[in-house]
């Protein structure tokens, strides 16, 4: 700073003279060897190689070693995933209206006949208007004894385990549900499930809650991201692969986009089934929901699900509660629970826990639980005005 004061007061004595260095001139083979490889570099950044032989010239990491100078550049969408993505954003965006008349729309599925329609007639009994019922039967029709249950069946179609057809039949269940605009809640419940809470508890636990309740792990195992395929690419990354239970309770908003949804539904329609692909036994309704909200709204669900299921038996399907299992002891236990695990396919079956947690509060996690045998529903009935008299009401 001082010379350019100087420089403007017209003291040129700040000006030193130039200083006289002895002339060096650098090799012309080092300036010809960096030229080449800055040519090298910029030209495979800017053509890049099919051909892996090429990037072995420079480094023993191959391809990878070389990309990694390079920042990573921003995924580009397709016109159709772009599409997708807007309308999505434009659903999320839409403020969630609770009124009085808000109902929950029970929603299930079932192959035939119900076994615990007498206990969900208890449940149900008193609420009318806080309520409604949709059953999807894939095999037989259903024979109704509850008022709730009458005249509620939708057009179904045959659901195979493991297909594409149990994402279908979840599908015709939220776009008949959707009908009525007072629907502002979903749950997806089986002919096994039976009610763990009282009416009003559930009510409110899900209807005033900030997220959806779905399912949601990362299982870098062979029944997780090893059932994922390339066929899903671009649209479905193998990172953002996700696992999870197929048992939902969603809001209305995300039950609009699963409805809605073609471009995703359709990688794992024609991309993930029993023997698709070699020794892939991908399974739909276990990777659908999950991957589809990790990538398009992971902070709106909670990453667990509402429906309680004993997997101690490490074995396809979950334990059968039978008869001699149903106590009062059961039943609370099932409701105490506060916290979910997750277990990873790898060979080391890798666990991890999670607080539940409603709006930031710590909460019991269940509100349902399956599979219950259907023998079980006289001593259920016996144990329903004890089991679900015990009220622990959100506020």
């Amino acid at each position: 700073m001082k010379a350019i004061r100087g420089w403007r007061l017209g003291r040129t004595s700040y000006m030193p003279g130039a200083r006289h260095r002895a002339r060096t001139e650098k090799p012309v083979w080092i300036m010809a060897v960096v030229s080449l490889i800055t040519m090298f570099v910029i030209g495979a950044y800017m053509f890049p190689h099919h051909s892996k032989a090429a990037c072995y010239m420079l480094s023993s990491k191959g391809c990878k070693g070389f990309t990694d100078w390079f920042p990573t550049s921003p995924k580009e969408f397709s016109y159709d995933e772009l599409t997708a993505r807007v309308l999505i954003r434009e659903v999320l965006s839409s403020p969630r209206v609770i009124k009085k008349t808000s109902k929950i729309a029970f929603m299930f599925l079932t192959p035939g006949t119900l076994p615990f329609e007498k206990l969900w007639d208890l449940f149900f009994r008193g609420h009318d208007g806080k309520l409604s019922v949709y059953i999807h039967a894939s095999k037989d029709t259903p024979v109704h004894t509850s008022r709730y249950f009458i005249n509620r069946d939708i057009p179904s179609d045959e659901v195979v385990w493991g297909t594409i057809s149990m994402i279908d039949a979840e599908r015709r269940l939220l776009a008949s549900a959707l009908k009525d605009p007072e629907n502002q809640q979903f749950v997806l419940l089986s002919d096994s499930c039976v009610p763990l809470r009282s009416f009003e508890y559930m009510y409110n636990y899900m209807m005033f809650s900030n997220v959806s309740y779905v399912d949601c792990f990362y299982d870098p195992g062979r029944h997780g991201t090893g059932r994922h395929t390339d066929h899903m690419l671009p649209e479905i990354p193998k990172e953002d692969f996700r696992k999870g239970s197929q048992w939902f309770s969603m809001k209305r908003q995300h039950a609009v986009i699963t409805a809605a949804d073609s471009l995703y539904y359709s990688k794992f329609r024609d991309y993930c089934g029993p023997g698709v692909e070699s020794n892939k036994y991908c399974i739909a309704d276990e990777h659908y929901l999950p991957t589809l909200f990790h990538m398009l709204d992971p902070g709106g669900i909670a990453n667990w699900t509402l429906t309680n299921v004993d997997w101690s038996e490490k074995k396809w399907h979950p334990k059968t509660y039978m008869p001699e299992d149903i106590t009062h002891e059961l039943l609370k236990n099932l409701m105490s629970i506060d916290t979910v695990s997750h277990v990873t396919s790898e060979r080391t079956g890798v666990v991890t826990w999670t607080q539940c947690m409603w709006n930031g509060i710590k909460r019991p996690c269940y509100l349902f639980g399956r599979k219950f045998h259907a023998d079980t529903l006289d001593k259920l009935i016996d144990l329903f005005s004890d089991y679900t008299s015990i009220l622990h009401k959100p506020q």
